[in-house]
């Protein structure tokens, strides 16, 4: 209880932060104050924790990333499925476990105009599920693992440049007409 203490103390508060701050922390940052705190374990799941749920269903050992990885894993499911029903392919199986509204999340994404639009509802949905799901005692590992998920959706998120999305994409569009 008092390495996680000490090392939730350390970490600097990514929730409140304005579109064109920096991050306080960088991702190696945040797993190098871990390995000073954490054990060899619990170190493991650091250094895998994964924006990616793994495809099986398969038990990390923590009950918060069990949940997490659930939900994205149903959401990315979900948007398979819509995907290929409006493609025309062979549909992806959800499995019970995906809730209506996941799925209703998804075909909001997809029924969205502007790709970057749907990128920013399911990071706004994405970090809604996680303020709901986070373990209550702010001093745990569930919270350290709820910390660099945080981390890396934000860093994900940052990386969005309207100006360079749609440079690329006349680029792409062009070279496909052959101008």
């Amino acid at each position: 209880m008092s390495a996680y203490y000490y090392l939730v103390s350390q970490l600097p508060n990514i929730s409140n932060l304005g579109e064109k701050s920096s991050l306080p922390v960088t991702e190696d940052s945040f797993k190098e104050i871990c390995g000073r705190f954490l054990s060899e374990k619990e170190m493991a799941v650091i250094t895998n924790l994964s924006l990616i749920p793994p495809r099986s269903e398969e038990s990390t050992g923590s009950a918060f990333l069990d949940t997490w990885y659930e939900k994205e894993r149903n959401l990315r499911l979900a948007l398979a499925q819509i995907r290929s029903q409006k493609m025309k392919k062979e549909l992806v199986t959800l499995p019970g476990s995906c809730t209506a509204d996941i799925q209703q999340i998804a075909r909001t994404a997809v029924g969205m105009d502007s790709p970057l639009s749907a990128e920013q509802f399911l990071y706004d949905w994405r970090i809604k599920l996680l303020d709901e799901i986070k373990p209550i005692d702010e001093f745990s590992v569930d919270a350290v693992y709820a910390y660099g998920i945080r981390l890396m959706l934000v860093a994900r998120w940052r990386k969005f440049d309207l100006e360079k999305g749609v440079e690329s994409y006349h680029k792409i569009y062009d070279s496909i007409l052959g101008v």
